[in-house]
């Protein structure tokens, strides 16, 4: 059965680009995005060198945009809102927007372990009021390391906390993420979690930096593998 595709907007940095690389391995189709055409092209390339089997495909982000139901979006914190304006009119209905954003406070030249804070609460919620109604917006992939995503040698073995406000949405985020191995979701509840999992990158970066090391997430006491959630209901589906 064929794979339905995925638009990553960011892939020409480090963890978008390990997201699709990755993904793509796992036959996934990939809509590479970019504000340039030329650099989404350029990253599809390089993506398709590393994946021969994997389909890449480079567009700008509003062409991109409008080519799959899932959107992730991997761009600096400083971008995100930009981004965001720029693609309310190619977002529509029914796609759901999956945000790995996290307000770095080096956005705005500051230090890499320190977070900006963020009015609506997380880079999740501001990205949440931003899109188009009927857009959903699910947290996640935070606290995975681009540079060992993008080594396809490297034996991926942590969680990704998934946030967001319908289980429904959380199980479409929860079944692309399964398709890489080594990664295992882990339901953390409504959206307005992701400020607690957003600042996560922040002290895993800080930790890596201290004991010169890889340091990842990893939950443990939770049944293997770990329920995507509790039953959805049709209320909790449509609400």
């Amino acid at each position: 059965m064929p794979q339905e595709p995925v638009t990553v907007i960011g892939a020409t940095g480090a963890l978008g680009f390990g997201l699709a690389v990755r993904l793509g391995g796992a036959g996934v189709p990939i809509i590479i995005g970019s504000r340039d055409a030329g650099r989404a092209a350029d990253a599809a390339q390089r993506a398709h060198a590393l994946v021969p089997e994997g389909a890449f495909e480079g567009l700008q982000n509003e062409d991109a945009a409008t080519r799959a139901e899932l959107v992730v979006l991997s761009v600096p914190f400083r971008n995100q809102a930009e981004n965001l304006t720029n693609l309310r009119e190619h977002l529509t209905p029914g796609q759901l927007l999956l945000d790995a954003t996290v307000p770095l406070a080096a956005a705005v030249a500051g230090k890499p372990t320190r977070t900006i804070a963020v009015w609506q609460g997380s880079a999740a919620q501001q990205a949440q009021e931003v899109v188009p109604d009927g857009v959903p917006v699910v947290s996640a992939l935070h606290t995975i390391s681009a540079a060992s995503l993008t080594d396809l040698g490297h034996a991926l073995g942590e969680d990704v906390l998934v946030c967001g406000d319908k289980k429904a949405d959380k199980a479409r985020v929860i079944e692309l993420i399964q398709r890489i191995d080594g990664l295992r979701r882990v339901d953390c509840g409504k959206l307005e979690t992701a400020r607690i999992t957003e600042s996560l990158t922040v002290l895993l970066i800080g930790i890596n930096a201290r004991y010169k090391t890889h340091a990842v997430i990893r939950i443990t006491g939770l049944p293997t593998p770990p329920p995507t959630s509790a039953p959805i209901s049709a209320a909790e589906a449509t609400a």
